[in-house]
C-alpha cells in the first residue's frame, strides 16, 4: 500500500515541478532579455561617446556564442556570402589566393586554381597586382585586394601585374614584365575531389577534400572511371578534409554498402530535428577492399564517412586518430535577413557511439573539457569488433606522417622568410615547361642553389635542441647542479651549434620533394601536387601494401 501511495504521490509531484522549472526557465529568459535591452538603451542615451549599435551589440552577440561552441555563428546580411561558401564551396571571383610579400610589401598572387578565371586569364605564382580597373593596389592591404577581386559573376575588369624578371625576386624593388588582361568573374566551385587515379596493381586512389552539396556526385563518377579500369581495391583518402554536407556523407559510404544500412542519427533537444539517415540505392562495390587515410584533421563529416565505414567493418581505417567533431549544426533565419548556425544534435554512427572529443562547457564566460580516453565506452562493429566513443576515429592500424623539424616548418611555412617563393619565382620564369608530376624532380644543382639562397639570405630559425638545452640548464641551476657541470653544458652547446648548412643538407630530402611540391602547383596545380607525393607518402604506400597482402586485409576486418 505505500508503494502504490508514493508512486500517486511522485505522479502528481512531478508534472508540478517540472511546469514550475519550465516557468522559471522561461522568466529568466525574459528578465535577462529585458535587463539587456534596458542596459544599451542607458547607454546609448547617456555614456559619454556615441556608440555604434552594431559594433557594441555584435561584440555582445560574439561574446554569447563563444560561450557555447566554436560552430553556432551569427551571420549579418553583409556575411551570408562566407555562409554560402563555406556550405557549397562556391563564391564568385577569380579563383585565386593573394597574399602579401613580406620583402616587398605588396599583394602577390599565391597560388591561382585550376580552370579558374585568374588562370584562364594567364595569372600566375608569384605575379605584383598592380591595379584591378586602374585602381591602384599598390598601398592595399590583403582584404582590400581580395574584395576587390570578387564581385557578381559575369562581370569583368582589367587586372594589371607585374612578373618579376629571373633573378628579380630577391630584390626589395623587383623589375619583370608589367601584362595586363581581361578577367571575367564566374561562381567559383572549390575542387572537392581535386585527384583521383590508378596506382600500381589496379589499386585505385581518390582525394576528397570536402564534403560540398554535389561532392558525392564527382566521387560517384571516379569510382565508376576507375572501375572501368580494372580497379580491385581502393586508397580513399580523407587527410585534412574537415567536412560538411552529413547527406553527402552517407550518399557515399552508400557507394560501398548495401541499401537499407543505418550510417548516421542525429538527437537534440528538439525531435522534429531528429533525423536517420540510411543507405538508399544499391552500392557500387560492396565487396572490395578499401583503406581510408584519416589524421587529427580529418572532421564532422569525413568522420561519419570513416566511421560508418569501420563500424560496419566495411573498410580499414588507417593513420592517426580524427578530430572528434560529433555535432551537427543548421541554419536559421534571423531579423533584416541575417541567419544563425547553431548546434542542434550530436550524431552517432551504427555501433551507436558519439565521437564527440570535447565537452563544451557553458559556465564562466564558456569553456572546454577534453573527453579522456580512460572515460571512453567500448561498442562493437557489425562483426563484433570492440571501437570506442568519445575521442575521435581511432585507425585499425596506426601509421604517422612523417614529422618536419624546425628547420624545414620555418622555411616553408613561417612568416618570416621568402626564401622558397623567391626560388619558386625563379626556377619557374627559367623553365617554360616542367616534366609531369609524377617524374619531376629537382637536380643536385637545383638544391645547391637553394642552399646558397638559405644561407645568404641570413635565414634564422629556432632549434629544438637549444630551447630545450636552455630549460635544463635553467632546472640544473635550480636544482644546483650547474656549478658542478657547467664544463659539460658548454661543450654541448659548442656541439649543438647553430649550423644552417649542416642542417639544410640533413635534411635534404624532406626540403627536396616540398620545394618540388611548391614548384608542380604553378604547371599542374594541387593534383599535380597529391599525385606527385604518391610515391613518397608513407600512409599511401602502407595502405597499397596492406590492400595487396590481401590476409592481412581480412585479418584486420575479421579478427
Amino acid at each position: 500500500m505505500k508503494k502504490i501511495l508514493l508512486q500517486l504521490m511522485l505522479a502528481l509531484v512531478l508534472p508540478t515541478t517540472a511546469g514550475a522549472q519550465t516557468d522559471d526557465h522561461n522568466f529568466d529568459v525574459a528578465k535577462n532579455l529585458d535587463v539587456l535591452n534596458a542596459i544599451y538603451k542607458q547607454l546609448d542615451m547617456m555614456y559619454v561617446d556615441t556608440l555604434d549599435a552594431n559594433e557594441v551589440i555584435g561584440t555582445g552577440i560574439k561574446a554569447m556564442l563563444l560561450s557555447l561552441d566554436p560552430y553556432t555563428e551569427y551571420y549579418p546580411e553583409e556575411k551570408l556570402s562566407d555562409l554560402t561558401m563555406m556550405r557549397t564551396g562556391t563564391y564568385a571571383g577569380v579563383g585565386a589566393v593573394v597574399r602579401k610579400h613580406l620583402r616587398w610589401d605588396r599583394v602577390i598572387i599565391s597560388e591561382p586554381y585550376e580552370n579558374m578565371p585568374a588562370a584562364e586569364a594567364g595569372v600566375r605564382r608569384g605575379d605584383i597586382i598592380l591595379s584591378i580597373d586602374g585602381e591602384s593596389m599598390t598601398d592595399k592591404d590583403v582584404s582590400y585586394v581580395s574584395s576587390h577581386l570578387r564581385g557578381d559573376a559575369g562581370t569583368s575588369f582589367m587586372l594589371e601585374v607585374l612578373r618579376p624578371a629571373v633573378g628579380e625576386s630577391s630584390a626589395k624593388s623587383p623589375k619583370g614584365k608589367r601584362l595586363k588582361m581581361k578577367v571575367t568573374r564566374r561562381a567559383i566551385q572549390m575542387p572537392a575531389l581535386p585527384y583521383y587515379g590508378m596506382l600500381e596493381n589496379q589499386i585505385g586512389y581518390l582525394n576528397l577534400n570536402q564534403f560540398t552539396q554535389t561532392c558525392s556526385r564527382d566521387v560517384r563518377r571516379a569510382l565508376l572511371d576507375m572501375k572501368r579500369q580494372g580497379m580491385q581495391g581502393l586508397i580513399f583518402d580523407l587527410r585534412d578534409n574537415g567536412g560538411g554536407s552529413e547527406q553527402e556523407a552517407v550518399n557515399i559510404v552508400n557507394m560501398f554498402v548495401p541499401q537499407g544500412k543505418l550510417i548516421v542519427y542525429n538527437r537534440g533537444k528538439l525531435k522534429e530535428s531528429n533525423h536517420d539517415y540510411r543507405t538508399t540505392v544499391e552500392p557500387i562495390d560492396s565487396v572490395m577492399p578499401v583503406v581510408v587515410l584519416v589524421n587529427g584533421e580529418t572532421a564532422s563529416a569525413s568522420e561519419i564517412t570513416s566511421g560508418a565505414l569501420q563500424d560496419l567493418d566495411r573498410a580499414v581505417i588507417l593513420g592517426t586518430r580524427t578530430y572528434g567533431k560529433g555535432l551537427v549544426q543548421m541554419t536559421t533565419e534571423l531579423p533584416y535577413n541575417g541567419q544563425l548556425k547553431l548546434t542542434t544534435d550530436k550524431y552517432y554512427i551504427p555501433s551507436g557511439r558519439c565521437i564527440q572529443a570535447i565537452n563544451y562547457r557553458h559556465d564562466r564566460g564558456g569553456y572546454v573539457e577534453h573527453v579522456p580516453d580512460s572515460l571512453a565506452k567500448e561498442f562493437l562493429t557489425a562483426g563484433g569488433r570492440i571501437v570506442r566513443d568519445g575521442g575521435g576515429i581511432q585507425p585499425d592500424v596506426e601509421v604517422h606522417a612523417d614529422s618536419m623539424t624546425n628547420i624545414v616548418g620555418y622555411l616553408m611555412y613561417a612568416d618570416s622568410t621568402e626564401v622558397v617563393n623567391d626560388f619558386v619565382i625563379d626556377y619557374v620564369a627559367r623553365h617554360p615547361t616542367i616534366a609531369p608530376a609524377s617524374q619531376f624532380h629537382l637536380t643536385d644543382h637545383d638544391f645547391a642553389d637553394f642552399r646558397q639562397r638559405v644561407i645568404e639570405s641570413g635565414f634564422k630559425y629556432d632549434r629544438s635542441t637549444e630551447t630545450y638545452l636552455d630549460n635544463l640548464e635553467k632546472l640544473a641551476r635550480f636544482e644546483g647542479y650547474y656549478d658542478d657541470t657547467h664544463d659539460l653544458f658548454d661543450q654541448l652547446r659548442a656541439k649543438l651549434k647553430h649550423d644552417t648548412a649542416r642542417d639544410l643538407d640533413y635534411n635534404r630530402e624532406t626540403l627536396m620533394r616540398l620545394l618540388e611540391s611548391e614548384i608542380i602547383a604553378v604547371y599542374y596545380f594541387q593534383r599535380g601536387v597529391i599525385e606527385h607525393s604518391l610515391s613518397w607518402d608513407k600512409q599511401v604506400i602502407e595502405a597499397l601494401r596492406l590492400i595487396q597482402s590481401g590476409e592481412e586485409y581480412q585479418k584486420i576486418l575479421r579478427p
